[in-house]
């Protein structure tokens, strides 16, 4: 930005991401965590709208929890040439050893370990897809992009409390909700701060929408007309 602002060049930036993706006890249980899932999983979490912080409603807390420990635990891992692999490696040893330190800092902090946390094998940078319950905000796995096969699931009380919690971070790039009541899914999407939002799906992309943040996710759009001068 300092460099263009010497020549007044336009700039537009896409930047870093903390998606929340909120699960109500009226959702169908399968379905959401099936999306829940591949909202944080895909490209192996290398994915800077990823849904990672999954809030998910009291009552139906654990049973989520074990869906995802479930999920994440049926993911083939492999050679990323194979028909049957789902997920890869990371791309790199030093983002292989950023998202380690991650789970480390996850243990550390004191959420608990459902799944995965390891490494796969002594050869390439895989890494188990992991999950993590009883996260709360103030620990970094739940504040800090991560950029990996790692998923932080939250409980949540009350609807206002939820988007209270998923406004509180720096970033605003993407939200999603998974609910069968459209009221409350249209008024989360209203108040979530999020240049992207979803209603029970997540990532399903339009080239007629424009694509961007708020917040420290940066500025300006992406995709559509809207990039057009």
């Amino acid at each position: 930005m300092k460099a263009a602002a010497t020549n007044i060049k336009q700039v537009m930036l896409e930047l870093g991401g903390k998606s929340p993706f909120i699960i109500f006890a009226d959702a169908n249980l399968d379905k959401a965590a099936a999306v829940a899932h591949e909202a944080t999983m895909i490209n192996n979490g290398q994915c800077c709208v990823a849904g990672t912080r999954i809030f998910v409603e009291a009552p139906i807390y654990e049973k989520m929890v074990r869906k995802l420990k479930e999920l994440a635990e049926a993911r083939k891992v492999g050679d990323p040439f194979a028909p049957d692999t789902v997920q890869g490696p990371q791309i790199d040893g030093v983002q292989f050893n950023k998202v380690m330190s991650y789970i480390e800092s996850g243990k550390k902090q004191g959420a608990r370990l459902v799944t995965g946390g390891c490494r796969l094998g002594n050869k390439g940078y895989f890494i188990q897809p992991t999950v993590f319950a009883d996260v709360t905000d103030e620990m970094l796995i739940a504040k800090e992009e991560i950029f990996g096969p790692v998923q932080s699931i939250i409980k949540f009380e009350t609807i206002d409390e939820v988007i209270e919690r998923a406004n509180s971070g720096i970033y605003g790039l993407g939200a999603g909700v998974y609910t069968s009541d459209m009221d409350k899914a249209m008024r989360v999407a209203q108040a979530c701060e999020a240049g992207s939002f979803w209603i029970n799906c997540y990532e399903v992309e339009s080239p007629q929408f424009p694509f961007g943040g708020y917040k420290m996710s940066g500025l300006g759009k992406e995709i559509s007309n809207a990039i057009l001068p």
